[in-house]
């Protein structure tokens, strides 16, 4: 799972990066101070592992991972190459999500490339920027689809959706705000357009507002925003991010607490990048390690074992599985098992979040 970290120059991308990845990527007051993405790769926090770890007393824990990559900061123009428009543009079609990071904050030492804060400003400069890169790259994909429509009626289906999604684009929408029937979403989605990728905006705000926890009226604005693209918000400090990442865990829950925090920043972000991508884990345990493995929703057994080995999905028989919360309640497998709680699941079993699986197979 890739996801592009982007935004004006001088939001705190660079910082949040930091946090996230711990990578020492260079952070400045001055715009484009990132030109090549740097890309770090962060393992997703989860509980469940640890208790799995002492239950089977395993010798270690393999969490899932996400790549971040920070890539740098757009200006207006950049569809049109401004700024080294398109090489940052070409950066962000090789992810699947969208970290859209907006500065929340009033800080009069830390230059702002438009010279005002403005959050919706912002938004609009980098989704118009998307928005008009797409639209570029629809009037090809007409022009080219125009040509085959003589007696091919899924050439003449195909100009119609491509003369919507024009459309929206010139009204100055994003791509993703489009309603769509599941053909016509997959339609889309192949052609890999920039406004239609699922995007998180994540609200970079100062140390007193994550402590106070209410939202300054520049957050207000973006949640107000999000709402209409049916989008996620995630509310963060960059500084104080960058803080924790630097603790050790006992010192990090410790520092959270201190600041009235139930999660970092950044356990939020993972959280709702999940959510967003539709992705779940369901997890292995044994004597030598326990892990996480990460699928999307909807995955069958099979195809879930051949995320482990292709071996089990071309050779699957069945799986032995029990939900996460039931093993802890019984303590052991061997105990959920004399209670009648480990179900043998087929090829058509749909892998639920939390599933703790154990499969057969043979080739």
């Amino acid at each position: 799972m890739k996801l592009g970290i982007v935004g004006l120059p001088n939001v705190g991308k660079s910082t949040l990066f930091n946090a996230i990845t711990k990578a020492g990527a260079e952070s400045a007051n001055y715009p484009f101070c990132t030109i090549e993405p740097n890309i770090g790769v962060v393992s997703v926090p989860d509980t469940r592992l640890d208790v799995l770890r002492d239950m089977y007393d395993s010798k270690k824990i393999v969490r899932t991972a996400i790549e971040f990559y920070d890539i740098a900061g757009l200006v207006r123009g950049a569809s049109k190459g401004e700024g080294l428009g398109n090489q940052f543009l070409s950066h962000i079609r090789e992810v699947a999500a969208i970290i859209h990071v907006v500065r929340c904050f009033e800080d009069e030492n830390v230059v702002h490339v438009e010279g005002k804060i403005g959050p919706l400003d912002d938004i609009e400069t980098i989704n118009l920027e998307l928005i008009f890169s797409d639209g570029e790259m629809i009037d090809r994909r007409i022009a080219k689809t125009a040509k085959q429509v003589k007696g091919d009626k899924s050439a003449i289906q195909e100009l119609e959706l491509l003369e919507r999604i024009k459309a929206v684009l010139d009204e100055g929408k994003s791509a993703r705000t489009m309603s769509l029937n599941e053909e016509e979403y997959a339609f889309v989605k192949s052609l890999n357009l920039l406004s239609f990728k699922p995007v998180i905006y994540c609200a970079n705000v100062s140390e007193d507002d994550v402590v106070s926890g209410v939202d300054n009226d520049y957050v207000a604005e973006v949640k107000n925003f999000a709402a209409s693209e049916d989008a996620d918000v995630v509310v963060i400090c960059g500084k104080i991010e960058q803080e924790i990442a630097e603790l050790e865990d006992e010192d990090r829950l410790a520092f959270l607490q201190e600041l009235g925090l139930k999660e970092s920043g950044l356990d939020q972000l993972i959280r709702s990048s999940y959510h967003l991508l539709e992705l779940i884990s369901f997890l292995t345990a044994g004597p030598q390690e326990v892990r996480a493995w990460t699928i999307r929703r909807g995955t069958k057994a099979p195809q879930a074992g051949g995320k482990i080995h292709s071996d089990i999905e071309r050779g699957f028989i069945r799986v032995e599985t029990i939900d996460y919360e039931t093993l802890r309640s019984f303590g052991s497998m061997a105990a959920a098992k004399e209670a009648g709680k480990v179900r043998l699941e087929g090829k058509e079993y749909i892998v639920q979040d939390g599933d703790v699986m154990l499969f057969r197979f043979n080739v």
